[in-house]
C-alpha cells in the first residue's frame, strides 16, 4: 500500500465518486474534477503525484485532442507528475500518441479495479524515482562545483588551535547543532568543514549558506526552495539549501545577520525538521546536521532584541571560538611557509624565502584582518617580488593607523594594541580581558593607567 496524492479529474460525475470511493482507502489525498479549466490552480494548491485524466469532455467529441492538450498543460505546470489518461475509447494511434506527450499509462473505461490501483501504484513509484532523479542531478551539481575545489585543513599547534580542535574531536562524532564564534577571517568555515569531515555525515554534502549575502526576498527561495511557477521568474521547481544537505551537513554562516522577521521562519523549520517550499503545501522532512557561525555577540544582538533567544538556544548547543591570528604566536609562521609555497606554485615562482627581518615583521604585526588578511599579504609579496628572498619592504598591511605605518611594531605599541582590542571584544570586562592576556587584574588595571585606555 502506497500513500500519495491523486488529482481526477474527468466530466462524468459518477466516475468521479466511483473512483474517489475506491483510490481514498490507499491514498492520503483524492481531489476530483469535473473541469479540466481548474486543473492548474489546483495543481498550484498542492503537489500531486499523479492526475488520472479523462481523454474527452465535450459531447460527442471522442478525438482525444481535449485529453492530450491538458495532458501537455500539466507536464508543463509539474513536469515530475505523472499523468495516467483514462477514456471509454480503445483507439491503439491514440494510447500511443499519449505516452509521446508524456503519459505514464493508459487505461480503459469501464475499468478493472485491480488493473487500475496496480497502474496507478506503478505511476507512483514512477513518479518518487523521478523526483529523487532530480533531486540527485541538483545534489551532483553543487558536488561538481566543489569536486576541484582543494582540500584544506586548520593548520597550527598554538595552546588555541590544540584546545579547539580537541573540542572538535569530541563534538564531531555527535548530531549537536553547533555555533563557531570569532573574528572574521579566522577560519570558521575551515572549522565546520573539520567538523563535518570527522563526523559520520562525512559521505554526504557539506552545504554552505552566506547569510549576509542572502536579500530577504529570496530568503525562503533559497533555503526552502519553490516550485515552478511560485513567483515571477521562478520557471522550474528549485531545491532549497536544507534539502541538499538532507542526511549531511548544512552550514549558516554570518547568522546573526539574519533580519529578525526571518528568524522565526528559520526556528519553526529547525523544530519541526520540514520544509515546505513556496508554491507547495506538503511539508518535505528533512535529516540535516546544523552548523552557524558569526562574528557578532550574539548575546548582546539578543538583549539589543535583533536575535531571538529562543534561536541562539537551539542552534547553540556546543559554542567553539576560534582565536585571532594575533593570539596564535607561532603559528604566523607555520601560516606564512604554507601560504608562501602556495603562491609559489601558482604564480610559478619557485625557490621563494622569507627573510627573518620580514619574518619578525609578520610575526609582530596584531593581523586585524586575522589568517583571511596575512594569506593575502603573502599573495601580493609573491606576486609583485622581483627576487627570491622576499623582505620587510615586500609586505605591505592594510592601513590601521599608526600600527600599520611603522615597518616594525614597538612592544609597548604591540602591548597597547593586544589591552585596546581586548577591552572592545570584551566590552570592557576586565576580568575576562585579564583571563584572556594572561595577566593579573591588577597589572591590567596599571596597564590600562599607564597606556590612557
Amino acid at each position: 500500500m502506497l500513500s500519495g496524492r491523486i488529482l481526477v479529474v474527468d466530466d462524468n460525475k459518477n466516475a468521479l465518486s466511483a473512483l474517489k470511493m475506491l483510490l481514498q482507502i490507499d491514498y492520503e489525498l483524492v481531489v476530483t474534477l469535473a473541469n479540466p479549466n481548474l486543473v492548474l490552480a489546483e495543481l498550484e494548491k498542492d503537489d500531486f503525484d499523479i492526475v488520472l485524466l479523462d481523454m474527452n469532455f465535450s459531447a460527442g467529441i471522442n478525438t482525444g485532442n481535449e485529453g492530450l492538450y491538458w495532458l501537455c498543460e500539466i507536464k508543463k505546470k509539474s513536469p515530475t507528475t505523472e499523468v495516467v489518461m483514462i477514456t471509454a475509447y480503445g483507439d491503439v494511434e491514440l494510447a500511443v500518441k499519449a505516452l509521446k506527450n508524456g503519459a505514464a499509462d493508459f487505461i480503459l473505461k469501464p475499468w478493472e479495479n485491480e488493473k487500475l490501483l496496480a497502474t496507478l501504484q506503478a505511476a507512483l513509484k514512477l513518479r518518487r524515482s523521478n523526483v529523487q532523479v532530480e533531486e540527485l542531478k541538483q545534489r551532483e551539481h553543487i558536488l561538481k562545483k566543489g569536486i576541484n575545489q582543494e582540500q584544506r585543513h586548520i593548520l597550527g599547534s598554538s595552546p588555541g588551535i590544540l584546545s579547539m580542535m580537541q573540542t572538535i574531536a569530541k563534538v564531531a562524532k555527535t548530531d549537536a547543532n553547533v555555533l563557531i564564534t570569532g573574528e572574521n577571517g579566522t577560519g570558521k568555515e575551515l572549522v565546520a568543514l573539520e567538523i563535518h569531515r570527522r563526523s559520520e555525515r562525512n559521505n554526504e554534502l557539506l552545504v554552505s549558506v552566506d547569510m549576509g549575502a542572502i536579500p530577504e526576498t529570496l530568503f525562503e527561495s533559497e533555503l526552502f526552495g519553490h516550485k515552478k511557477g511560485a513567483f515571477t521568474d521562478a520557471r522550474e521547481d528549485r531545491m532549497g539549501k536544507f534539502q541538499l544537505a538532507h542526511r549531511g551537513t548544512l552550514f549558516l554562516d554570518e547568522i546573526g545577520n539574519l533580519p529578525f522577521t526571518l528568524q522565526s521562519k528559520l526556528l519553526t523549520t529547525l523544530q519541526s525538521r520540514t520544509v515546505i517550499p513556496i508554491g507547495s503545501n506538503q511539508p518535505i522532512p528533512i535529516d540535516i546536521r546544523l552548523i552557524c557561525a558569526t562574528n557578532c555577540d550574539v548575546e548582546q544582538l539578543v538583549e539589543q532584541q535583533k536575535f531571538r533567544e529562543d534561536l541562539l538556544y537551539r542552534i547553540n548547543t556546543i559554542r567553539i571560538e576560534v582565536p585571532p591570528l594575533r593570539e596564535r604566536g607561532g603559528d604566523i609562521e607555520l601560516l606564512a611557509k604554507f601560504f608562501l609555497a602556495y603562491f609559489e606554485k601558482k604564480y610559478r615562482k619557485p625557490s621563494l624565502k622569507i627573510s627573518s627581518q620580514a619574518m619578525r615583521k609578520l610575526m609582530e604585526y596584531p593581523w586585524p584582518g586575522n589568517v583571511r588578511e596575512l594569506q593575502h599579504t603573502i599573495e601580493k609579496a609573491v606576486i609583485l617580488s622581483d627576487s627570491g628572498n622576499l623582505k620587510p619592504d615586500d609586505f605591505v598591511f592594510k592601513s590601521t593607523g599608526k600600527l600599520a605605518g611603522a615597518s616594525f611594531l614597538t612592544l609597548d605599541e604591540m602591548e597597547k594594541y593586544m589591552i585596546k582590542t581586548a577591552l572592545d571584544r570584551h566590552k570592557g570586562k576586565h576580568s575576562a580581558v585579564a583571563h584572556q592576556l594572561g595577566i593579573s587584574r591588577q597589572t591590567l588595571y596599571n596597564k590600562i593607567k599607564r597606556y590612557d585606555l
